[in-house]
């Protein structure tokens, strides 16, 4: 509830552009989805530009026409979801571990 009245204070003076730093962390499934709904609204109907920051890839894809991957504090990637997706290509490391240390080394391995 705290999340959402921030959100419903912020839009009090309907903005022409909003800001909003992980608005949905921490919320259950059904608020989630309540503020995706609200956030299309605003910039369906009200024309209002959104620039979001989310750790969420599903709510990136979902809500954004645009998406830009800052790694320490550099754009590393930009373009649309489609397009990010396409440069990723289909490449798919799948394992299976055989004790519990395994998944550490091959984190290690991976960097």
């Amino acid at each position: 509830m705290r999340r959402r009245l921030d959100l419903a204070l912020t839009l009090v003076n309907e903005p022409n552009i909003l800001f909003l730093d992980e608005p949905t962390t921490g919320l259950d499934h059904s608020n989630r989805m309540a503020i995706w709904q609200e956030l299309r609204r605003l910039n369906k109907e009200k024309g209002t530009t959104i620039f979001l920051t989310t750790q969420y890839l599903e709510e990136a894809d979902t809500l954004a026409n645009q998406i830009s991957i800052i790694n320490r504090g550099e754009i590393v990637a930009s373009g649309t979801p489609k397009e990010l997706k396409a440069q990723i290509g289909n490449d798919l490391i799948s394992m299976a571990f055989h004790s519990e240390k395994d998944p550490a080394r091959a984190g290690e391995l991976l960097e």
